[in-house]
């Protein structure tokens, strides 16, 4: 236990003396626990939580009462099994009203007065629509079932108690409370909390891609008290309770405690828990305990299924059909009132009328009827065929080599199946900056330490080096120090320099510790594991750790037995402990070494606050009994990382974020090198030290409110506690503190730092701020409680944590600042400036401050040299509506100048131009204002009249706003873009959302509809793919619609010489079959391949895709001019064959063949008519839907005489086939027919 931290002794005598508090644990490797009794602690859980005992253990009577209401392991992602499969299906296809409405038909057709055809008839559109769904639906729940038959049957090691050892069981057998014995590269079969790791840190690494697609390791440590005790765990001897929350599906948080027999409680954090589908990495064994199984682990709950979005043009149908409905209702009550007139007209009737029957009676019979006979009004096969056609396009999509990156062997996605059209109609574009526009390959470009700017010129001239490369590994790319700063990390590591601090030459004390601060704060304020490819994790030395601890303990802290001081004259005096005498000569060559490093460091006892390194003449004592590590250890561990690591370019550094990588491998270059990590140390070697242990307290991680991270040490050359932070310099700047006493140099060192801030936002860089703060022993013990009070509790964690956090980062000393330079993606200004030529708005919505964003707008022709720049930045309500209205009259002003000397024919033109002149930047605390009810309207009329949008410094939150009141308020198709979890919320409020797979993990991606690899292909996935989709389908639906309105009109002026008793001049199975067969798959081709502009004129004339808008292919005036041709269409069809056989002793087969062939021909060619492409499938599906018409009638007026009335005994099909004058007739019938409609035909069709 000696090896301990001495933090932990702290805690626990902090704690045990705090009789109010609960239970504490830290997340980050401080083991804290406390003894008091579980009654003390009502607060804790407020609502339902979960109780969870070893399944093999001494509480089997209570486990077994408890478990039981726990789901198992095995899991079940199929919606039917073979009992319920038919009637669950039905159950469920019986939900649309198409299904519904077709349903209600094949009943109706069997009550006998309004009977239209045979019964089975009327069933065979709505069997056939079923049986083809409940076919897709079985072979996709089959392919579901065998997956999860592959899962639940994967194996794993379990703890048998009767056996009382590891036993090889299925998933599918795991229960809550096993234990489970796991090895490298094996899947975590359950939510298990993490009770042993063979590291003998503690530590253990799982890579989540399975979960949320990222690839770099996350760090998992064992519960607290168990990691103390360094044995594996004996499962049969486990008797602590576990409590803990009810399932959820919160991937980031996990709450609870873990109470051992004793009455001690163990805190349980989101650190401790590995997650179902994740795999062990890095660590050969865990143990861990079952907490959720099966489906109420987080990773199932978090399994919702694809996602669903309706299309505008979806909507738009349904109101269509339902105009379809009106039509038909129309239409029958037509012939309901037809037919009671004609029979209460009716004089002697030569034929069998039914007399007793009441012309009101029999008309309300007929209105029924003809809903039977024109039920194909209503296209039933529509929406299936909706759904083949999508398919069809995003296999073109995905196949596209223009969308396929080589680089990353990737290709596009489609996710979402159901709004590929929505991809042409997108008017408001809204994407992330960094890893969207840019690369997010960072380059750490310029810093500046101690009001120092250092240009790093040689990284400048290396962009264009890699702007033609692939750079491996994000950051790695930062490999030339800049010149001046190596001088000065020189003198640290020189063995003799110059004493006097007089020197021009020679940099003070002063700087020398904000250098070494600054590189020491890149290199471990983060949570980059480091790794190698021979060793895959690297973690710190444990007997040198050992040794370093040891002289870390609060009595060396307290009272250093070795002081050196600097006085007046710049001489050095050695106060030795009396065992002095007794250190070996390697000893004193240690110390000498660390001395010579020292006596350059102006690291008081202080810290920054006092700094009187700076004070000349002003005595100094610096404790350097606490470095004095035993430097056998550290050369022996500085050979093992040697021979484990080989050079430091084997080094590899995983990180989160590629500005954490970035900077790191900066700090590497100048020799401050991160080269292990464990939950409760670093190894970092130093210029001019070599490697030392840095004893790692807390780790404050990034959050968007706080937009900062800092870390807790033990400072590893003064044994002070150091929090050292770095973040966003809007942020930063403000909690730092000039103290009076030396307000001269710290204000210096300040306004110097804002001013390269600002340079390097002007050139597009990426700035993040470092800052230092140094505790006392009792101000940090004062914040440990608060700190572990928020970490140990499980209702208001998060916001105890943020209060805790915030208040530990104030009061903080600026070292300096970074920039980063992020390079901009190939053919991103020629992409935005595409879209901007087809109509669409782009607006950038970023984190990154004004300066940064408006330079990258420049880069990327989002902004143009001509354009004017309108600047809103606010803090308060009032001051935003003030500035809003000044805009808005700018804008207008603007405009009537431009406008007010052009002739009125040119006013549009004027207008379009002066909106291509104004270009607003907002900040996010005035976007904040904007989108308040009062302030909404104002913001969207002045940025509908501005050509584009930067929002700079805004959150997540705000970017999901931004685009929700654009798209509700403006009615407009919307489009986000981005390539990280803090575009997820933008990306999902979006009619359309677009992941990046970049260097941010793949959150973007898995919350997307399509994902694409790089910017660019946005050019040629809306202008080209977008506007042929949306064409195609509007252009299908519309064709749909027409031939079902066209020929159900043939079927309504029958009724006219039937006495409107809903009589048919054609066979059933004909009538049925055509509009379900003949007809059903040209539509399809059409939506699959039409064409009606060729890519490269497309990508070349982008005007072209909001001509498309313009002119909207589907709206409703369209149905109603698309209704009106089928109305004249069917006259035709019907009154010419009519008029050819008037007077002959033809009978109604005779004329019903003529129409129906005439109909066939019509349909087909105005199809060709409307194509604008022309291959030699749409070639073989016409003639094989032709062909297939005249085969079916051929054979059915041979071999099926009397199948069904009206009865052909004479075989009419037959004999008026073989006659000219069959041909004749449908041939004019189909010209006159399609006469209105060859002036539409393409000037330049497409022929593929």
């Amino acid at each position: 236990m000696e090896q301990i931290h001495w933090v932990q002794h702290r805690c626990r005598q902090l704690l045990v003396g705090d009789s109010g508090r609960g239970w504490y644990s830290s997340p980050n490797g401080i083991p804290n626990k406390s003894s008091q009794n579980a009654h003390c602690y009502p607060h804790i859980f407020r609502g339902k939580r979960r109780t969870v005992l070893a399944h093999y253990g001494p509480y089997q009577q209570e486990y077994e009462d408890i478990s039981k209401n726990y789901k198992g392991n095995a899991i079940r992602t199929t919606k039917y099994s073979i009992l319920t499969f038919i009637p669950m299906n039905l159950f469920q296809q019986f939900h649309r009203a198409a299904n519904l409405y077709f349903l209600f038909l094949a009943l109706l057709n069997w009550v006998p007065v309004v009977e239209a055809f045979q019964k089975e008839i009327t069933m065979l559109p709505l069997l056939v629509v079923l049986t083809v769904t409940a076919i897709k639906d079985a072979l996709e729940d089959y392919r579901r079932y065998l997956f999860d038959k592959k899962v639940n049957n994967n194996e794993v090691r379990v703890f048998c108690g009767k056996q009382k050892a590891y036993t090889v069981q299925c998933w599918k057998d795991v229960r809550v409370g096993d234990f489970i014995h796991l090895s490298c590269n094996e899947i975590i079969p359950a939510d298990m909390l993490l009770l042993y790791s063979s590291d003998p840190r503690g530590i253990c690494y799982i890579e989540t891609a399975n979960l949320d697609g990222e690839t770099n390791l996350k760090q998992r440590q064992v519960v607290s008290d168990f990691s103390l005790q360094g044995l594996e765990i004996h499962p049969d001897s486990f008797n602590s309770r576990i409590e803990c929350e009810n399932p959820n599906n919160d991937l980031s948080n996990f709450k609870g405690y873990i109470e051992h027999s004793s009455g001690v409680r163990v805190g349980l954090h989101n650190s401790n828990l590995l997650l179902r589908s994740c795999t062990i990495r890095n660590t050969e064994t865990v143990v861990g305990i079952v907490v959720y199984a099966g489906h109420e682990s987080k990773a199932m709950m978090n399994n919702s299924g694809p996602r669903y979005k309706r299309s505008k043009l979806e909507k738009r149908l349904n109101t269509d059909i339902l105009w379809c409905v009106v039509l038909l209702i129309v239409m029958c009550l037509t012939a309901a009132i037809g037919h009671s007139l004609w029979l209460k007209n009716l004089k002697d009737p030569i034929f069998q009328v039914d007399v007793e029957t009441s012309p009101a009676l029999a008309g309300f019979y007929v209105f029924w009827t003809m809903i039977i006979v024109l039920q194909v009004l209503i296209p039933i096969s529509l929406y299936v065929s909706i759904e083949i056609v999508k398919l069809g396009q995003i296999y073109f999509i995905h196949n596209d080599l223009a969308l396929y990156n080589e680089q990353m062997n990737s290709r596009i996605q489609c996710r979402a199946l159901n709004i590929t059209e929505e991809l042409g109609q997108v008017q408001y574009l809204f994407s992330d900056k960094t890893g969207t526009l840019t690369e997010n390959n960072m380059v750490f470009r310029r810093c500046s330490i101690y009001g120092v700017d250092y240009p790093h010129e040689e990284n400048g001239k290396m962009l264009h080096i890699q702007a033609d490369t692939e750079v491996k590994h994000a950051g790695q790319g930062n490999g030339k120090p800049d010149p001046e700063l190596v001088k000065k990390l020189n003198w640290l590591s020189s063995p003799v320099l110059p004493l006097s601090e007089d020197s021009s030459d020679t940099p003070s004390s002063l700087e020398f510790t904000y250098i070494t601060d600054f590189f020491l704060a890149l290199a471990i304020c983060n949570s980059v594991v480091v790794s190698s490819p021979s060793q895959p994790r690297h973690m710190v030395s444990k007997e040198c750790q050992r040794s370093y601890l040891s002289t870390l303990s609060p009595s060396q802290i307290k009272g250093s037995p070795r002081t050196f001081t600097w006085g007046k004259t710049d001489s050095v005096t050695f106060s030795t402990p009396p065992n002095s005498n007794t250190e070996s000569e390697q000893d004193q060559e240690c110390n000498l070494k660390s001395f010579n490093m020292r006596r350059r460091l102006d690291l008081s006892a202080k810290g920054n606050r006092t700094h009187t390194g700076q004070v000349k003449g002003k005595a100094i004592q610096v404790d350097i009994g606490d470095i004095n590590t035993n430097c056998d250890c550290t050369k022996q561990n500085v050979e093992d990382l040697t021979r484990d690591v080989g050079t430091d370019d084997e080094l590899l550094y995983e990180a989160e974020s590629p500005d954490e990588a970035a900077l790191v491998h900066a700090a590497r270059v100048y020799r401050c090198t991160l080269r292990g990590r464990s939950a409760e140390s670093l190894l970092v070697d130093l210029p001019g030290i070599g490697s030392l242990t840095v004893q790692l307290l807390h780790i404050l991680p990034f959050d968007s409110n706080r937009k900062r991270m800092s870390v807790v040490i033990r400072h590893p050359l003064t044994g002070q506690v150091v929090v050292y932070t770095k973040g966003a310099d809007s942020v930063i700047m403000d909690l730092i503190i000039i103290l009076p006493a030396s307000f001269d140099i710290y204000s210096h060192i300040r306004e110097q730092t804002q001013k390269h801030l600002d340079s390097y936002a002007r050139e597009g860089l990426r700035t993040l701020c470092i800052a230092k703060k140094v505790l006392e022993e009792e101000e940090y013990e004062v914040w440990l409680k608060k700190q572990l009070l928020a970490e140990s509790s499980i209702e208001n964690r998060e916001e105890l944590m943020l209060e805790s956090s915030q208040s530990l980062e104030t009061n903080l000393t600026l070292l300096g600042t970074t920039g980063i330079v992020d390079r901009l993606q190939e053919e991103v200004p020629e992409t935005i400036e595409a879209l901007q030529r087809a109509g669409i708005k782009v607006w950038v919505l970023t984190g990154d401050k004004q300066e940064t964003a408006i330079n990258i707008a420049y880069s990327c022709k989002l902004l143009c040299p001509s354009d004017q720049l309108l600047t809103a930045s606010c803090r308060s309500k009032d001051a935003c509506a003030a500035l809003l209205e000044e805009l808005k009259l700018e804008v207008q002003c603007g405009k009537d100048s431009l406008t007010e000397p052009t002739a009125a024919g040119n006013q549009e033109k004027s207008f379009s131009n002066s909106m291509a002149s104004f270009v607003l930047v907002i900040d996010g605390q005035t976007v904040e204002w904007a989108l308040q009810e009062e302030l909404n309207n104002d913001f969207i009329e002045l940025s509908c009249r501005c050509k584009a949008i930067i929002c700079c410094r805004s959150t997540p939150r705000q970017k999901s706003q931004v685009v929700q009141l654009i798209r509700n308020q403006l009615g407009v198709t919307t489009l986000a873009v981005g390539d990280g979890a803090n575009d997820v919320s933008m990306i999902q409020m979006a009619d359309v959302g677009i992941g990046i797979s970049g260097q941010e993990g793949m959150q973007a991606v898995m919350s997307s509809d399509f994902a694409i690899s790089r910017f660019k292909h946005l050019r040629k996935l809306l202008l080209v793919h977008g506007h042929w989709c949306y064409a195609r389908l509007a252009n299908m639906v519309l064709y749909f619609i027409y031939k079902n309105v066209m020929y159900v009109n043939l079927l309504f002026w029958y009724q006219f010489f039937c006495g409107f008793s809903g009589g048919v001049m054609t066979n059933s199975w004909v009538l049925i079959f055509f509009n379900l067969l003949f007809t059903s798959v040209p539509p399809l081709i059409y939506g699959v391949l039409d064409q009606d502009s060729s890519a490269d004129n497309l990508m070349g004339q982008p005007e072209i895709y909001q001509a498309a808008q313009t002119t909207k292919v589907y709206i409703p005036y369209i149905f109603w001019i698309t209704a009106v041709d089928a109305f004249y269409q069917s006259l035709v069809c019907f009154f010419m064959p009519y008029c050819a056989l008037v007077g002959s002793d033809a009978g109604e087969l005779s004329l019903g063949s003529l129409i129906n062939a005439s109909a066939l021909l019509i349909i087909l060619l105005h199809q060709v008519l409307e194509s604008h492409t022309l291959t030699w499938i749409h070639v073989v599906v016409l003639v094989l839907s032709g062909g297939f018409y005249f085969g079916f009638v051929l054979l059915f007026s041979v071999f099926c005489v009397t199948c069904s009335p009206p009865t052909n005994p004479v075989g009419v099909e037959t004999q008026q086939m073989s006659q000219p004058l069959f041909y004749i007739i449908c041939a004019l019938t189909t010209v006159t027919a399609l006469l209105p409609r060859y002036k539409h035909i393409p000037s330049h069709p497409c022929h593929i």
